[in-house]
């Protein structure tokens, strides 16, 4: 009986062994199969040893640089808004590191690597200021710790329902804890270290997480061919937020530069809210807490605009794309009202 079960042991073994092999390869050749059949919109422009994804369209100044949020849409975030804005200016969308076509890095992935990344992706593809920087959700404090860095550059901002520095610390302090499926997190995190095995991708959903209303489906099938792929850099993302949120919270003052601020009021679904492990009270808290922070960053320009948006979810770029539009032309056309002074 001993011997028949350690056979049996060893059989498993090996069928195990093989599954893994032959979902390795199978997870390559799909990869390789996503390039081909997804081709990286505008190009890939190297940044030392390393290819960012960049698509720039139209043409006049200033040039607007979209930043998408901690999600693996990458420059397909800004799908239903980029072509309307580059009808009457510059608009650049781009994949952070590691994001559908962009190539990973190593280290860290927190505020000041993308910035220096997107500083060293816009001077590659020969794409100069003034610019007007669009940011949605975390993308908000990606653009505050660009604008710290390299604010001769950026002329006004977007904040597109964006992150606010001080988020964690005021929803903790209200609720008593993080709002987050604990449960959703560790299976994320397990299932980032078997990506390599193609067992990812058979669950690609899980990883393309919950999908917002409005996206169009094209958006979808893109972004879930390649989220085992830009899985590893979304969770390197998400360990760097709180360094990322301390960064931009150092730098409040965006002088007179022409702001907008975007502001998403829409009660979180059950959907919602269970996927945040909140009640329906917190999640009224964490709502009214949202709504102080966003007219807290409009306050730190003196030329600034604050629109909350009615029956509109988080991404207000998918739900209200002709909103975002219109908030981008007013940043736009106030840049070049002083740049005619």
């Amino acid at each position: 009986m001993r011997r028949i079960l350690k056979a049996a042991g060893l059989l498993l073994t090996i069928a195990a062994a093989l599954l893994v092999g032959v979902g390795a390869i199978w997870e390559q050749v799909e990869r390789q199969r996503a390039v081909r059949d997804f081709p990286a919109p505008g190009s890939l422009v190297d940044i030392g040893s390393r290819r960012i994804q960049i698509d720039c369209r139209g043409t006049g100044s200033p040039t607007v640089v979209f930043e998408s949020g901690l999600d693996i849409y990458g420059s397909l975030s800004s799908t239903k808004v980029q072509g309307e804005v580059a009808k009457f200016t510059r608009a650049c969308a781009y994949s952070r590191a590691g994001i559908v076509w962009s190539d990973d890095k190593d280290g860290p992935h927190d505020g000041v690597g993308v910035a220096r990344d997107l500083h060293a992706t816009l001077a590659a593809a020969n794409e100069s200021g003034p610019f007007v920087l669009v940011g949605h959700s975390l993308g908000g404090p990606y653009i505050t710790v660009y604008t710290k860095l390299y604010g001769d550059e950026v002329a006004g901002l977007v904040y597109v329902d964006a992150s606010h520095p001080d988020q964690q610390k005021r929803v903790e302090a209200a609720l008593g804890r993080r709002p987050e499926s604990s449960a959703m997190v560790a299976v994320t995190r397990v299932a980032l270290h078997l990506q390599w095995t193609g067992i990812v991708r058979v669950g690609a959903g899980l990883l393309g997480g919950h999908t917002p209303p409005n996206v169009p489906n094209e958006t979808v099938k893109t972004r879930t061919v390649f989220a085992p792929k830009s899985a590893a850099a979304a969770i390197a993302e998400m360990n760097s937020t709180s360094s990322t949120l301390a960064e931009a919270g150092a730098f409040r003052s965006l002088g007179a530069r022409p702001v907008a601020v975007l502001t998403h009021n829409e009660s979180l679904t059950d959907a919602a809210l269970k996927r945040q492990g909140m009640s329906k009270l917190e999640g009224e808290k964490s709502n009214s807490i949202w709504l102080d922070l966003q007219n807290d960053i409009a306050s730190w320009s003196s030329r600034s605009t604050h629109r909350i948006l009615d029956n509109t979810g988080h991404y207000i770029q998918f739900d209200r794309p002709n909103a975002v539009v219109t908030a981008i032309r007013e940043v736009v056309d106030g840049v070049r009202s002083d740049a005619s002074r």
